[in-house]
C-alpha cells in the first residue's frame, strides 16, 4: 500500500509539475533539461549508491567533523521528497533550507547552487518529479554532538555562506560567462578544489587554488603557471573532461567518477565554456626552488624509480599520453600536497572508463613492496625532477596516509 501511494505521489507531482507549467512538448523539453543540468551537477555522486535505484540516497559524505548521508531525493512522500514543493526545492538550492526550514549542512553544496538561475532549479525539479519513487529512509545527519545540533548552522553560514543568483558580467563575453556560472554554480567545482578553512567553509580568496579531501588532492585548477592548469591549452581542458585523459594527466579517484558519471556527458560547447573560464587570468605564480640532485632523498629516489616506475612513466618523467599519467611538469606533482600521490604509490589506483576512452588504465600497488622511506624519497625525486619542483615528501607524511588507508 504505502508503495502503491508513492507511486500516486509521484504521479501527481508530475502532473501537478506539467499544469503549473507548460504542456506536450514543452513539459517534456523542461524535463530534458532537468536531466542535463542534474548530469552537469553530478547529482548521483552523493545521491546514488551503486547498485541502488537512482538518487535514492545514502551515499557517506566523510567530513572533518564526522559523517553526513546523501537524502533521498525520489519522489517518495515519506522518505523523500514526495512532500516537496517547487518552493521548498528552491529553497534548499538557494538558500540552504530544507522542507519546513530545516537546515541544510554545507556538504550539500547550497554555497554553490545558490548561483543557480530559479528557471533552471525549475527544470531540476520537474526532472526529479519523473523518477521512480523509492522507500529509502536515511538518517542523513550523523554528526557527532556538538555538529549534529542545526541551530550552529546560523553561524556557519554567517562566516562561508552568501546567497545570491549567478551575475551576468557585462565585461566579458557570453561564453565566458556560461563558463563561470557552470564552474560556480551547478559544476560546484570550488566545493573539491578550493581550499577549506577551519569551519569547513571555502576560502573564497583561493577559489579553485586546491584542497585536501579524505587523502586526495583536488589539484589547483587556476591559471598558475607552476602548480595550476596554465600550461594546457582550452582544448585540452575540454579533452581532460570528456575522456578522463589528456595530453598532462589521466584522471583517478574522485575526479574519475566525475568525469564518468558527470562530465564526459556534458555538450562541447559547455565544456569548452568552463575551459574559457578556467583559463582566463594570470594569477603570479611563486615557483620554489628544486631540490639539488645530489640531495640524499634525491639520490636515493632516482635508484628508486629507475627499479619500480620508468617502465612506465617513462625515464624522463613524460609518460604514455592517454596511458600512464605525465610527471614531469604536472601540475599535481607540483602541488604542496603530496597526498594523493603518495596514495596511489600505496594503494595504486584507476582511471574512470568513458564513452570516449573506454580502457581504464590502472596503477598498480606498491605498498606491499616499497618502504615509507621508499615511497618519500621516490616521490621527492619525482616532484624535483624534469622541471618540477615542490616541497619534499617525508616518511612521517607516507605512515600517516598509509595509516589512514588501513582498514578500520
Amino acid at each position: 500500500m504505502k508503495t502503491l501511494l508513492s507511486v500516486c505521489a509521484g504521479v501527481l507531482g508530475l502532473a501537478l509539475n506539467v499544469a503549473q507549467g507548460a504542456t506536450g512538448a514543452d513539459s517534456y523539453n523542461l524535463v530534458e533539461k532537468g536531466r542535463y543540468l542534474t548530469t552537469l551537477g553530478d547529482c548521483t555522486a552523493c545521491h546514488t549508491l551503486p547498485g541502488k535505484p537512482a538518487f535514492s540516497g545514502g551515499v557517506v559524505l566523510d567530513t572533518p567533523f564526522g559523517k553526513l548521508l546523501g537524502a533521498n531525493i525520489t519522489p517518495d512522500p515519506v522518505t523523500g521528497i514526495g512532500r516537496w514543493r517547487f518552493e521548498d526545492f528552491q529553497n534548499a538550492m538557494s538558500k540552504g533550507h530544507g522542507l519546513d526550514g530545516k537546515r541544510l549542512y554545507g556538504a550539500m553544496p547550497y554555497t554553490a547552487y545558490t548561483k543557480v538561475l530559479r528557471e533552471d532549479n525549475q527544470a531540476i525539479w520537474a526532472y526529479l518529479q519523473t523518477l521512480d519513487p523509492v522507500e529509502n529512509k536515511v538518517e542523513t545527519n550523523q554528526l557527532p554532538f556538538p555538529f549534529n545540533v542545526r541551530t550552529s548552522l546560523l553561524g556557519w553560514n554567517l562566516l562561508n555562506f552568501q546567497e545570491g543568483e549567478f551575475k551576468h558580467d557585462p565585461k566579458k563575453s557570453e561564453q565566458w560567462n556560461r563558463g563561470a556560472y557552470l564552474v560556480q554554480g551547478l559544476g560546484h567545482c570550488g566545493t573539491c578544489h578550493t581550499p577549506k578553512s577551519l569551519t569547513g567553509g571555502d576560502k573564497n580568496d583561493q577559489f579553485l587554488g586546491g584542497a585536501n579531501l579524505q587523502n586526495w588532492v583536488a589539484p589547483n585548477i587556476t591559471a598558475d603557471a607552476h602548480s595550476g592548469i596554465g600550461s594546457w591549452s582550452e582544448d585540452d581542458i575540454v579533452k581532460y573532461l570528456k575522456t578522463g585523459a589528456n595530453r598532462f594527466d589521466i584522471a583517478s579517484g574522485p575526479m574519475a567518477e566525475e568525469v564518468e558519471h558527470s562530465s564526459q556527458h556534458w555538450k562541447d560547447e559547455d565544456l569548452m565554456a568552463v575551459a574559457v573560464f578556467l583559463k582566463d587570468g594570470s594569477p603570479p605564480t611563486d615557483t620554489p626552488k628544486a631540490l639539488a640532485a645530489t640531495d640524499s632523498a634525491m639520490v636515493a629516489g632516482k635508484a628508486i624509480y629507475a627499479d619500480r616506475c620508468s617502465a612506465c612513466h617513462v625515464g624522463n618523467g613524460e609518460g604514455v599520453e592517454h596511458l600512464f599519467p605525465k610527471l614531469a611538469m604536472a601540475p599535481l606533482v607540483n602541488g604542496a600536497d603530496a597526498s594523493s600521490m603518495i596514495r596511489v604509490v600505496l594503494a595504486g589506483s584507476r582511471a574512470g572508463a568513458t564513452d570516449a576512452a573506454p580502457t581504464a588504465p590502472a596503477m598498480p600497488s606498491l605498498g606491499w613492496a616499497l618502504s615509507d622511506d621508499n615511497v618519500a624519497n621516490v616521490l621527492t625525486y619525482v616532484r624535483n625532477s624534469w622541471g618540477n619542483a615542490a616541497p619534499a615528501v617525508s616518511s612521517a607524511d607516507v605512515k600517516t596516509v598509509r595509516e589512514q588507508l588501513q582498514p578500520k
